[in-house]
């Protein structure tokens, strides 16, 4: 395959079975547009038994999970999908564990990831730190060390300031990062952070937040376009530091992100690439970085050696661009497939990001303290915005493309109704053409106005103080 034509072309002709095992096809939605072979294998009916490609095993929808490798766990040791699999098949996940990957490859499953093993080390945001020093890639002022108290983190991180942020070396973001100015600060996370043999101990700064994606590959690491992050906003997420959606936008749009910040974000990518194929990593991957808004100096955050939240906003900028996502590329490391290509000039192009069309989505949690039952939710597909700011649910859809105009969203339910549901659970996920935010990183009203409305169709009842594992 010479161009990116015929890379589309020889995916969307494939036959070979491709299952991607998670708790919701979210990360990968509408791929199955331009992935033959490819099918859902679900915890979550998220489309109510109405997606072609959407497999949900028998008992999924009632059985109570305690977190993502659980749920893949699960599903590869249920009987039906032990049926429903063929031997020879490959298999995409998003969070799983040494025996999901080992029941996977007992399915005759050919798994299209790196090792757990490596995959968790590099996870590590103590090992990404480490590997960032290596590539000459810069960091917000930090040390790494072990703190069992109050006073050994102010010893540690005596030329750092008073105000501090302490990240945990595993853990999503929005529930292992900590920010610590006085000793009441620490004594809520004391237990989490004493457990741990080493911390990333961070000087605070007023930063906002970015996203980009990379896919390391035989001809070298691809880079995707850069995003701008929504975080901890309290109508969508619990907790201060959490994601909760992104915003992908062409140049002239916005002066936010300057040509000096992407070019710095993408060379970010290729020096962490570097460093990732000498570990023996190949696939994609996705940098967080901090833009310091005070000193405009940009900082790696964290690094996701994965697929990430950020790749439905990637990988539909880069189709309706015309181009080739980075899946496509990081299915072609296993697929064997013989290929050309011109990584400086794929480079380029999203660089200049001059042809983007503008995406965002924001991801709906559970914000109160107490848990509930969800009794009813929003229906997945197309839902349309009226005049007076009222909603209404307008045609079944199974892909981000389905959706007309600005005054359309695509909704994807994320939670099987009659479960308990705790807080920062996911409700669901709301795909968008156009922008979410303002360039001050605040809400626009129109993001408002589609939370506002989402939130409306839930129906939920108590279940008093006790709490669920969380799903």
């Amino acid at each position: 395959m010479n161009t990116l034509q015929e890379i589309l072309r020889f995916f969307t002709e494939n036959e070979t079975p491709i299952y991607y095992i998670n708790a919701t096809p979210f990360n990968l939605i509408g791929a199955e547009e331009w992935i033959g072979g490819l099918q859902f294998i679900n915890t979550v009916d998220s489309f109510a038994g109405q997606h072609p490609r959407v497999f949900v095993p028998p008992g999924a929808t009632t059985h109570h999970l305690t977190g993502l490798a659980d749920a893949n766990s699960y599903l590869l040791k249920h009987p039906a999908v032990t049926q429903f699999v063929a031997p020879d098949g490959k298999a995409l996940l998003l969070i799983f564990d040494e025996q999901a990957e080992s029941l996977a490859q007992r399915l005759g499953l050919q798994v299209c990831l790196p090792p757990v093993a490596l995959r968790h080390h590099l996870d590590s945001k103590v090992t990404t730190t480490e590997l960032a020093n290596r590539a000459g890639v810069a960091s917000v002022s930090n040390v790494l060390a072990r703190v069992e108290s109050y006073a050994a983190l102010r010893r540690a991180a005596s030329v750092l300031g008073d105000d501090l942020v302490v990240q945990l070396p595993h853990g999503d973001s929005g529930n292992t990062t900590f920010f610590i100015s006085g000793e009441d600060d620490f004594a809520r996370h004391a237990e989490h952070i004493a457990a741990q043999p080493v911390v990333k101990v961070m000087r605070r700064i007023r930063c906002r937040q970015l996203t980009i994606e990379g896919c390391v590959t035989r001809h070298g690491t691809l880079v995707g376009p850069l995003q701008t992050e929504l975080v901890g906003f309290a109508e969508l997420t619990p907790f201060g530091g959490g994601w909760c959606g992104n915003e992908v936008f062409a140049a002239r749009e916005s002066a936010v992100l300057s040509a000096k910040i992407r070019q710095q974000a993408q060379q970010a990518v290729l020096a962490m690439g570097e460093q990732l194929k000498q570990t023996g990593y190949r696939g994609c991957f996705g940098l967080d970085l901090l833009l310091d808004q005070d000193t405009g100096a940009l900082y790696l955050g964290e690094m996701n050696p994965r697929i990430t939240g950020a790749s439905p906003m990637t990988s539909q900028a880069m189709l309706e661009a015309g181009s080739a996502p980075l899946l496509l590329f990081h299915l072609l490391e296993w697929f064997g497939a013989d290929y050309e290509l011109d990584v400086a000039a794929f480079n380029r192009e999203w660089l200049r990001a001059e042809g983007l069309a503008s995406w965002s989505q924001m991801i709906l949690e559970h914000t109160s303290g107490e848990p509930v039952v969800v009794s009813g939710a929003p229906r997945t597909g197309i839902w349309q915005m009226r005049s007076d700011g009222t909603m209404q649910f307008v045609r079944s859809a199974y892909q981000p493309s389905a959706i007309a105009d600005e005054n359309e969203a695509l909704f994807l339910r994320t939670v099987n109704p009659g479960l308990p549901l705790n807080q920062g659970w996911g409700l669901g996920r709301i795909l968008l053409r156009g922008r979410s935010m303002t360039d001050d990183y605040q809400l626009n009203e129109r993001a408002r106005a589609w939370i506002r409305g989402f939130k409306a169709h839930f129906q939920t009842h108590p279940v008093g103080r006790q709490m669920w594992a969380a799903a």
